[in-house]
């Protein structure tokens, strides 16, 4: 298996420089398109929203290649300590479109074209841009969620070869851009529910930037260009039907079990351990929000949800201090109450829900004990 792989690799990397160096100077012919590739939705982490290319096929010249800036590289040293912290480098790459097709074909994930209605000078110049970003250091950017990914960055070469904001997003606006991830978790409950609690403000901002693929796809069969339609009807070069997994445990049952057995076990040791595991989330959102360049971690409200002073009630509790146990189940049951009412209006508000139920009831459990003794 790895063998393939670096043979894989290898024929990719001399693809890739035989490539740029054969098309720095080349004239497209008359008969090259040019298209947006958009991919299907899969249930691999990174595959979950989807993906977007740059097709150019060019009979004349005899090549059929995909740009891709979606590329990363697992082997980056502190792989995942680079991307928690947002400085994790993505780069755009070059591929056959056969490779590409065949990749997909794989993974049974969808391909849409539409093939871009420009001009020949047009398609020169996104020809050419495309390749001098391969062969220079525009080649790597610092991926962000929303703002820098393989569709933005897309939409934004594409705008500057025709010279302005031509593509712009036409749905969802009115949507925030929690509303619009939230669907995009079918099938993967505890998925849903970590991107829900560990984003913060950011995402609660309406939507108003193409930042996934299917975006780009239902813009640019509004978009209009020199009065003309862009793009033309949306081809389907490849097509399978999603599957949403089915797991024993990665649903909303075990997640309501766990928390119904929270509440009626009524066990002084469960109450700690369940305080504990939430307040030590919620110090980990408190150190993603300043280490990480991810705006989406920062201003996370679901802090008070997952707040790191039920830790310190959790140690009251402990040392058997009635007094400060009873003051921070008071404290914490306040901050529950103020996230209750900040959280009505939001995507997350029944996923969170059941967990705001069982903290408000084990917190009252605990006040109750402890009341009468603390005086």
């Amino acid at each position: 298996m790895k063998t393939v792989m670096f043979k894989k690799a290898l024929f990719t990397l001399l693809f890739l420089s035989s490539f740029i160096g054969f098309s720095q100077s080349l004239a497209l012919s008359k008969d090259a398109k040019v298209s947006i590739l958009t991919c299907g939705l899969g249930n691999e982490t990174y595959s979950y929203f989807g993906h977007t290319g740059i097709r150019v096929l060019d009979p004349g010249n005899n090549f059929d290649v995909v740009y891709n800036y979606g590329t990363f590289d697992f082997r980056t040293p502190n792989f995942v300590m680079k991307f928690a912290k947002g400085d994790l480098q993505y780069f755009a790459t070059v591929h056959s479109y056969a490779d590409f097709f065949n990749e997909y074909t794989y993974e049974k994930r969808s391909i849409y074209e539409q093939e871009l209605l420009i001009s020949q000078d047009l398609k020169q110049k996104l020809f050419d841009q495309l390749n001098a970003v391969l062969d220079s250091e525009e080649r790597y950017y610092t991926y962000k969620f929303i703002d820098k990914n393989c569709t933005s960055m897309v939409v934004d070469v594409v705008n500057k070869t025709l010279g302005g904001n031509v593509i712009v997003k036409k749905d969802d606006t009115d949507k925030t851009y929690r509303s619009i991830l939230f669907p995009y978790f079918d099938g993967h409950f505890y998925d849903q529910l970590g991107t829900s609690i560990i984003f913060g403000t950011k995402v609660d901002q309406m939507g108003t930037r193409i930042f996934l693929p299917f975006e780009l796809k239902n813009s640019l069969d509004k978009t209009t260009f020199q009065n003309k339609p862009l793009a033309a009807k949306s081809k389907t070069l490849l097509e399978f039907t999603k599957e949403t997994p089915k797991s024993w445990w990665n649903n909303i049952y075990t997640y309501l079990f766990i928390l119904l057995f929270v509440i009626f076990a009524r066990n002084k040791t469960v109450d700690k351990i369940y305080f504990s595991i939430l307040s030590l989330i919620g110090i980990f959102f408190v150190i993603m929000g300043f280490y990480s360049f991810h705006q989406e971690l920062a201003m996370n409200y679901n802090v008070l949800l997952f707040s790191p002073l039920l830790l310190v009630l959790v140690l009251f509790s402990i040392f058997k201090n009635k007094l400060w146990t009873y003051r921070f189940s008071l404290i914490n049951f306040v901050l529950l109450v103020i996230y209750f009412l900040f959280l009505i209006n939001k995507a997350h508000f029944f996923i969170t829900l059941p967990l705001i139920i069982t903290s408000g009831v084990v917190l009252y459990e605990q006040q109750s004990a402890t009341k009468d003794q603390s005086r």
